[in-house]
């Protein structure tokens, strides 16, 4: 999969660098001059957040170590360029969530600092996520756990506490934050499930899970359990529709409500 991206990607590159020469020397430094996906994907992340007092050769190298420190990561980064393509309807290629697309980028960089954390690593960690919410306006911590197939559409504004966590195949819009609900420690962020699609401006609160399959209407604010494969709006947000099985809202990235709950009307869930 990771080879046939790579390819696709030095394809697309070189097409491009005929059709715009103004961005030849662009995609010669960040593809067409590079020796693999993890090597290119190195140079990229590493030009973006290179800030501070950390050259960004030395950057280039960390972040080298970090995506080849695991093979799941490379594998997880390819995922997300396919997620892009597949469902964000202003995209038909992947040269361009890999050049421009900071919700892409800062997945990517997430990754990197997660392998560093895990590594108890921790303060290079940290220092590293405060650049790439400077630079990406995206904060997630580097203790989160994400999985693969992400659409971070937009990003702008994404948050993610420490102890959150997002599993494979979920399509998140921009502004949205899975926060705790006060100053408590431990584990205090939301669960994700597999297959979820969360709207702009959506706020999910505390240790709480969206279930499989679920939908979050835009600028909704959860604050308890959501089951799966309902969709859910509102302040508080409540359960204002269900979805048959042969629904993939991560997938069609619909927002609209066409069905209506079998769950009793009245307060929030």
């Amino acid at each position: 999969m990771i080879e046939d991206i790579w390819n696709s990607l030095k394809s697309e590159a070189e097409s491009v660098s005929h059709a715009e020469p103004l961005l030849s020397s662009v995609l010669d430094e960040f593809v067409l001059q590079r020796e693999s996906f993890l090597d290119a994907l190195s140079w990229r992340v590493a030009s973006r957040i290179a800030k501070g007092t950390i050259p960004e050769d030395e950057l280039r190298e960390l972040f080298k170590n970090c995506f080849s420190a695991d093979d799941q990561i490379l594998i997880s980064a390819a995922k997300d360029l396919v997620a892009v393509k597949e469902r964000d309807p202003a995209c038909d290629d992947y040269l361009s969530p890999f050049l421009h697309f900071k919700g892409f980028q800062a997945l990517c960089a997430y990754r990197a600092c997660h392998q560093l954390w895990n590594s108890e690593r921790y303060q290079l960690a940290l220092y590293l996520q405060s650049l790439v919410s400077v630079i990406y306006a995206v904060d997630i911590h580097p203790a989160a756990k994400i999985g693969c197939g992400i659409l971070l559409d937009h990003a702008t504004g994404f948050v993610a506490g420490e102890t959150s966590v997002i599993e494979d195949d979920v399509s998140i819009l921009h502004e949205v934050t899975l926060g705790g609900t006060g100053k408590e420690r431990g584990d205090r962020h939301p669960k994700i499930r597999s297959g979820v699609l969360i709207g702009a401006g959506a706020k999910i609160l505390g240790n709480v899970e969206i279930g499989e399959g679920a939908r979050v209407g835009a600028s909704s604010v959860v604050l308890h359990d959501v089951p799966p494969r309902v969709s859910v709006a509102g302040v508080p947000a409540k359960v204002v529709g269900q979805l048959d099985y042969g629904d993939l809202p991560y997938l069609g990235m619909d927002h609209k409500i066409s069905k209506e709950p079998n769950y009793e009307s009245g307060g929030g869930i």
